[in-house]
């Protein structure tokens, strides 16, 4: 079996063997074990794929595998990775790995849980690594189907509506989104050749410009809708309240993301006359959603709202540098990708992990946490520095990278729509340090707030990973970065060529 099929595989693994205990104890440890078992193998692969590089193989796509599925339609199982989609297996693997610790007190149908948890993640894997446009839009739907079992039964609050709204917005996007690729499909042959869904294939042709035209926007958007583009985010807050610990780490800091990568690599680079074309439809609504997200995350009092309003705002930002048309943008977007979701996810843990103890996400019933949870409180420190792009965390590298590639543009537009999204940055501040300094410090609220535990070790788990993650993002950056920025070299070269 090749290497990339097993991260498919490993998680199914884990799921079968899941499947033949009821013990919520030997569920999560076979769910840790098996994710820990799928972390190893991704950084096992990234050495192979840098001993690959170091030795001259400047393929486009490495560990390439092509087997035929169904002849009649030519749709094929093809997988191969880049720095690019690389980049995000890593992501996903931690995001799923410290999911599993921070959901360590469910019990309630532990069993059911824990395998529709490692499914999502299952569609995550085979998104990124799809080539065939046919197997990653299923891939797709096997990512965002389980949400609505995950909320609707784990969730808390008016769970039933936000999993239905989130399921209802996301699978029309989905009918937008397979209208676009089946667009794509059947013109993809224009000099009367086999028609092919694969990527690679179609990215050397030029797919006429009508056509272009015609179902740019329609995959634009579909892939947009679940990268919370402004107006249809309005399901991301209510799914991200609703949704317990682990989902929302995963929604938001990885799901999230496979609407920004295939708003970028299938919308952007493969109908670029079209991205062209309509760029400044889509600039207005991303810089809206940088903007708005922010200002709606001030008006907020729940911890799981700011946090989801905060997405949107930082997701704006990865749509928004889609759309500027150079190479250094379009780095930016990848790494702001990367640290979104680790600060997302972190975020969400932590606010997970105050809940169970508090019992409230409302910041106005919180106060002095910092004295009875250092170590949680600290965290949230940590998680909202990095935010707010303070230097040595991941954000600052990827939001400066963003910011950098969109004055590069030299259209007046581009950059007064540059100084606006920056602004949201300025916002971020506000909310960040208002919600910690009126939760963390301070007198305690309630009394009974004195007997609260600190972390446990497996909550330290977690929050310790990603923490180092995000640290090691903003202090060493160089090596991402140049991998990224390499990989992306042949892909842009095509899209200026078209």
């Amino acid at each position: 079996m090749d290497r990339l099929s097993l991260l498919v595989w490993v998680p199914v693994i884990t799921m079968i063997v899941i499947s033949f205990f009821k013990d919520p104890k030997k569920v999560r440890l076979i769910a840790a074990a098996g994710m820990a078992v799928q972390l190893v193998q991704i950084i096992l692969l990234m050495l192979a794929f840098f001993a690959e590089r170091q030795a001259g193989n400047d393929a486009e796509m490495l560990f390439f595998k092509d087997i035929a599925w169904y002849s009649n339609l030519n749709i094929h199982y093809t997988v191969g990775i880049d720095g690019i989609s690389l980049s995000l297996i890593l992501l996903t693997g931690i995001v799923i790995f410290t999911g599993v610790f921070a959901s360590w007190e469910i019990t309630d149908r532990a069993q059911e849980f824990f395998i529709t948890l490692i499914l999502l993640a299952t569609g995550v894997f085979g998104f990124f690594i799809s080539l065939d446009l046919f197997t990653m839009f299923l891939f797709y739907e096997l990512a965002v189907i389980p949400m609505y079992l995950l909320i609707g039964i784990w969730g808390s609050g008016p769970k039933e509506y936000s999993a239905m709204k989130l399921t209802l917005m996301l699978m029309g996007a989905s009918a937008l989104l397979l209208v676009g690729l089946l667009g794509i499909y059947f013109n993809s042959a224009p000099d009367g050749g086999p028609l092919t869904f694969n990527y690679i294939e179609i990215s050397k042709i030029h797919l006429p410009e009508a056509v272009q035209y015609f179902f740019f926007p329609l995959t634009f958007v579909g892939f947009g809708v679940l990268a919370a583009l402004y107006p249809f985010h309005t399901w991301s807050p209510d799914g991200h309240a609703s949704a317990p610990t682990a989902v929302s780490m995963l929604h938001a800091g990885v799901l999230m993301k496979l609407g920004g990568y295939g708003a970028l690599r299938i919308a952007v680079m493969l109908m670029p006359q079209a991205a062209h074309e309509m760029a400044w439809i889509f600039i207005i609504l991303a810089t809206i959603g940088a903007v708005y997200g922010a200002l709606g995350a001030i008006a907020q009092k729940d911890l799981k709202y700011i946090n989801a309003y905060s997405s949107v705002s930082h997701l704006g930002l990865i749509l928004f540098a889609t759309l500027i048309f150079n190479q250094v943008a379009f780095e930016g977007a990848v790494l702001q990708m990367i640290s979104h979701g680790l600060i997302t996810a972190l975020f969400f843990a932590l606010i997970g992990m105050i809940y169970s103890r508090t019992h409230t996400r409302n910041i106005y019933e919180m106060g002095g946490i910092m004295k009875v949870m250092p170590v949680l409180g600290t965290a949230y420190m940590v998680a909202g520095f990095a935010s707010l792009g303070l230097p040595g965390f991941s954000a600052f590298v990827a939001e400066m990278t963003i910011f950098v590639g969109s004055f590069q543009n030299s259209a007046l537009f581009v950059r007064v729509a540059t100084i606006l999204v920056i602004s949201s940055i300025v916002i971020t501040a506000v909310y960040i340090l208002r919600a910690a300094a009126i939760m963390l410090y301070g007198p305690l609220r309630k009394q009974e707030f004195e007997l609260l535990p600190d972390a446990r070790w497996y909550d330290k788990v977690a929050v310790f990973i990603l923490i180092g993650a995000i640290a090691g993002m903003g202090m060493f950056p160089n090596w991402l970065a140049e991998m990224i920025y390499t990989d992306f070299t042949p892909m842009f070269n095509r899209f200026i060529a078209n």
